[in-house]
């Protein structure tokens, strides 16, 4: 048809429109949000996910730079949405992660502030679980999860006076039972929601309605601190075909007569239908949409135009009612319906999305990092108490830095090791600048405290100390100087713990012809280890990489000596040069023995530990003490890494996935040095070229210390590597073991079996991995075998009396490869990962105990700052010795401190820690009391409020919602839970397991 022919039809169209006067005109939606009884009611939750950090960094993310990876901008998201809430009173929006909100806000205007305070007082803007980020659960220490989360709250309610009152974990990579009852009953939460579960899992709860239920994570609080948890049917997403960013690909509503496409009958149609089959999976008339998506709303009206649409034709359709809701909104309405729902106890681990497709390699992923992150969050809480002995101050250095970048960490593509390298580097990058700010503060604080001649007023510290953050590469400048003539090195020791603590440090130097001294200037026993080559390696190539600098000389040794330092205080060690040559009196060199039996044993203490002489290899432990007696192998394997087969699904930063071989042994014979000492035994041992391990046995401690020198992993051979150490003992195990819950409670696992479903094994390996980030143990009729970690790490028992730990990975595939390498100048290899694991043998039953106690001083290490002066002289002007709390006074073994913090407004931040479970120990998991006098010696406490977990409400105002639950018949024992604190005696009581907040004015 010519375009002469096409003219006079459209001419005539144009008539025909004019004659009947067919016209566009502004439509009015009746958006009007009430949840109407008898109907399925939809509730549309508008939302954003927005990563603190993944493909591009926090910044990246907030301003929107770097789109080439990813077309994101926090900024717009909230200017956007902000303008498109105004447009309509009935219109609602949640946000989440404080740390992009925080950034924002402090940029508005007055009158924009304004604006959006009168938002959230209408609840048209409701914060919702209000952390600094969206934090995983896997990876992260509960201490960690409550600084964060207290981060975000605080803000909010200096900001708003609000409390959120939901928890929304939507993309953590499954969920943790402490998430539950700490992180969410005790922050004073009424639910909490979340897209990823296993998918078996998630087929059985949608069969047979059970994705929401209530949940008890906790053995010893039960009802008490449960929750209701909403699992979503798919993802975090809308339904198909109702997602309306910019550049989606769903279909609008198009409802303008004019249009060709006039489509309203057909979408409110696909609306009705998605509704009702998402109802036919749950249970109630109320089911929730989540309207948003990663980074969605850029632009907001291209969604609230959508919505406002899709609700006004709905409700006039009328067979479903649709309206804007919120979590809390829905949870509320199904509360109110008043009807049964199932139990879920325990924790939604490990998470897998298909059959090869487990994802437990995060727990393992980027190991370097993962321990950065944990010896911070140890130092935070060790310079936050000094920072509140010495005296907070308005200017300066502060630990505030510190916190936001542990905080930031805490997010679930950060610690978790699955964010791009350039944005893990950034990661680090704000951690080391915080943990610079915050060593300034420590160094400041010791320096007040321990100077007796301040009287408590100290403007200005009249010495600097100095500390040393890559000991474990023997890197210490003041350690290794030589020390003047006439001087002492001052070793000042500060323990944050709330009991007495005796432990060995040890520190690198080049004189073989030291001394050391205690407070009163007696000679303290000492050893000599000299440095091995593995640790010379290292620190020529991390201090080059990591500092730009070359140290002219290699420290020759690590001098040992033990510490016994009083609660929350410091002792002060002095070490100087021995008159006359040879080695200082009282200082022992370690001796190099040469074996003459099949058998060689170790241990200076009742802990004993025998090695082959052949192979070198770990054959057993015993402990005359607790007369436990068991054959012990230990060896490092690995696994090869999936590139993936008739299933593209490969190994990578997320998903561990074997290649279905058999773990590929290191070496099986083991060249071994040991080394004898009064205070310490070692065992040096060599697994192939790139693996180096030295076993410590301690003079008065129940342990062996493991330290592991990983990699670089060879590659070469085209083949990922999934390294683990694996300790195979004589028991009797019945495919059981138990793992912690982010350093808390311990949950029984059973391998290839889950208690929700029956599962369908697909992975042996990978789907029997579980998060630790305390440790692990396994137990039959007459043993006990517990390992600790000093850094979130994968662990499993694949077979009986095995325990086995994933301390490195490297992986050459995948759109994230997880291919860490570290350079000097032209010089590129792989990570070298250095640790510690902790192992020990208890009567079964009685390891509780050691890992209690021992999980502390692993968390809180011994802080160590030095400088340089004569012993006499020091002596005279200094505080040696000396506790902040009463001098006869400590805290129960079973009650840890872990947080004592000065806020903005003057007032402290206090949270006391039960550390056991119901049950767990026969003397300690009983009502403990804190005498909180005594704890603050010299200080009169003026007020005391009891708070909630995030201190944002007084605890006595916060209310729980009741759930009926199936099958629960009552009868259930009350948790042991302390009274209120009389304002007088000031004496706190903790029950197992409870964590108590409270906010002081001195």
């Amino acid at each position: 048809m010519s375009l002469a022919s096409v003219l006079p039809l459209l001419c005539i169209s144009s008539l025909l429109l004019c004659s009947h006067r067919v016209v566009s005109v502004y439509m009015k939606y009746n958006t009007t949000s009430v949840i109407v009884e008898g109907k399925l009611n939809v509730h549309l939750v508008p939302h954003t996910h927005d990563d603190v950090g993944w493909l591009k960094t926090i910044d990246q993310y907030f301003v929107g730079s770097n789109n080439s990876i990813q077309g994101a901008c926090v900024e717009n998201v909230l200017d956007s949405v902000v303008m498109s809430l105004l447009k309509d009173p009935n219109r609602k929006f949640i946000y989440v992660e404080m740390a992009f909100f925080q950034r924002w806000w402090e940029e508005q205007s007055v009158e924009i502030q304004e604006v959006v305070r009168k938002l959230v007082d209408a609840g048209r803007l409701e914060f919702i679980n209000g952390g600094w980020c969206m934090h995983d659960e896997a990876t992260v220490h509960y201490i960690d999860m409550i600084d964060q989360t207290t981060l975000g709250h605080h803000a909010l309610k200096n900001q708003f006076n609000v409390t959120p009152r939901t928890g929304w974990q939507i993309d953590a990579f499954g969920h943790s039972a402490v998430q539950a009852y700490l992180l969410g009953a005790e922050l004073g939460f009424d639910s909490v929601h979340f897209a990823r579960i296993d998918y078996q899992d998630r087929a059985k709860r949608k069969a047979d309605k059970s994705l929401e239920v209530v949940w008890r994570g906790s053995k010893t609080f039960g009802s008490s601190s449960q929750i209701f948890a909403n699992a979503f049917p798919v993802h975090y997403s809308p339904p198909t075909g109702f997602s309306f960013e910019v550049d989606d690909e769903s279909i609008p509503v198009q409802d303008n007569p004019l249009l060709f496409d006039y489509n309203v009958e057909q979408r409110i149609n696909d609306f009705v239908n998605a509704a009702i089959t998402q109802a036919n999976v749950t249970r109630t008339n109320h089911i929730m949409w989540t309207m948003g998506d990663d980074f969605k709303y850029q632009y907001a009206e291209s969604w609230f135009k959508q919505m406002d649409k899709l609700i006004h034709y709905v409700n006039k359709d009328g067979r479903v009612n649709a309206l804007y809701s919120t979590p809390t909104i829905y949870t509320d309405a199904k509360n109110a319906e008043n009807v049964l729902w199932p139990l879920k106890t325990n924790d939604y681990f490990p998470y897998a999305d298909r059959e090869n497709a487990y994802w437990t390699g995060f727990f393992t992923s980027r190991p370097a990092f993962k321990r950065y992150v944990r010896m911070l969050s140890g130092y935070y809480l060790a310079a936050r108490q000094l920072e509140f002995l010495a005296g907070r101050r308005s200017a300066g250095s502060s630990t505030y830095s510190l916190g936001d970048a542990l905080a930031i960490a805490q997010h679930h593509d950060a610690v978790t090791g699955t964010a791009k390298q350039h944005t893990t580097n950034d990661y680090a990058k704000r951690l080391a600048i915080g943990a610079s700010e915050a060593e300034a503060v420590v160094s400041s604080a010791l320096s007040c405290l321990v100077d007796s001649t301040s009287k408590g007023q100290c403007a200005a510290p009249k010495l600097k100390l100095s500390q040393c953050q890559l000991f474990n590469i023997s890197y210490c400048p003041p350690t290794e100087e030589d020390i003047p003539d006439g001087k002492n090195l001052v070793v000042v020791a500060y323990n944050p713990l709330g009991w007495n603590r005796t432990d060995i440090i040890r520190i690198p130097v080049n004189d073989g012809n030291l001394v050391v001294q205690d407070s009163m200037g007696n000679m303290i026993e000492a050893q000599y280890v000299e440095l091995d080559n593995a640790t010379s390696n290292l620190r020529n190539f991390y201090t080059k990489a990591y500092l730009g600098i070359s140290p002219k000389q290699v420290p020759k040794y690590w001098i040992m000596f033990q510490v016994l330092l009083p609660p929350m205080g410091w002792n002060t060690y002095f070490v100087s040069k021995a008159a006359g040559k040879g080695m200082g009196r009282n200082a022992y060199i370690s001796v190099a023995d040469l074996p003459e039996n099949e058998t060689v044993e170790i241990g200076p203490g009742n802990l004993k530990m025998s090695f082959s002489s052949a192979s070198g290899q770990l054959k057993r432990m015993s402990n005359s003490k607790t007369g436990v007696d068991v054959p012990v192998q230990q060896s490092y394997l690995w696994y090869g890494s999936s590139g993936g087969d008739s299933d593209p699904q490969r190994s990578n930063a997320y998903v561990f996935r074997p290649n279905g071989s058999p773990p590929t042994i290191v070496s099986r014979s083991v060249p071994s040095k040991v080394l004898r000492g009064p205070l310490v035994d070692e065992v040096h041992q060599q697994f192939g070229s790139w693996i180096y391990q030295v076993i410590r046995l301690y003079k008065d401690k129940e342990h062996a210390e493991f330290e592991f020198t990983v990699g670089p992993i060879p590659t070469e051979d085209g083949v990922g590597k999934e390294v683990i150490t694996r300790m195979a003992a004589n028991m009797v195990t019945n495919k059981v073991f138990y793992t912690d819950s982010n350093g808390r409670d311990f949950l029984r696992r059973v391998r290839d079996y889950r208690e929700d479903w029956p599962l369908q094994v697909h992975q042996p390996v990978a789907g029997n991995y579980y998060p630790l980030t305390l440790g692990v143990f396994t137990t039959d009729n007459k043993t006990e075998f517990s390992v600790l970690v000093d850094r979130a790490t994968g662990g499993a028992s694949i077979e009986d009396g095995e325990v086995e730990l994933m301390l490195h990975r490297r992986m050459i595939f995948d759109d994230v490869p997880l291919d860490e390498t570290v350079c000097v100048e032209s010089r590129c290899e792989g990570l070298t990962v250095r640790g510690n694991y902790f192992v020990s043998i208890n009567q079964p039953g009685a390891g509780s105990k050691w890992r209690r106690t021992a999980g502390q001083e692993v968390y809180s290490p011994i802080l160590l700052a030095f400088t340089h002066e004569k012993l006499e002289e020091w002596t005279s002007s200094h505080l040696t010795k000396a506790t902040t709390m009463d001098a006869n006074y400590s805290l129960p073994l079973n009650v840890a401190l872990i947080t004592l913090q000065e806020l903005n407004d003057g007032s402290v931040l206090l949270r006391l820690a039960h550390l056991y479970e119901a049950g767990e120990d026969a003397d300690y998991s009983k009502l403990a009391t804190v005498e909180l006098i005594k704890m603050f010696a010299g200080r009169m406490i003026k007020e005391i409020k009891e708070m909630s977990l995030s201190a944002n409400q007084e605890k006595s105002q916060m209310k729980k919602m009741n759930w009926k639950v199936e099958g629960d018949r009552g009868g259930e024992t009350a948790p042991v839970r302390g009274g209120p604190v009389d304002k007088s005696a000031l004496i706190v009581e903790l029950g197992p397991m409870e964590i108590r907040t409270f906010l002081l004015t001195f």
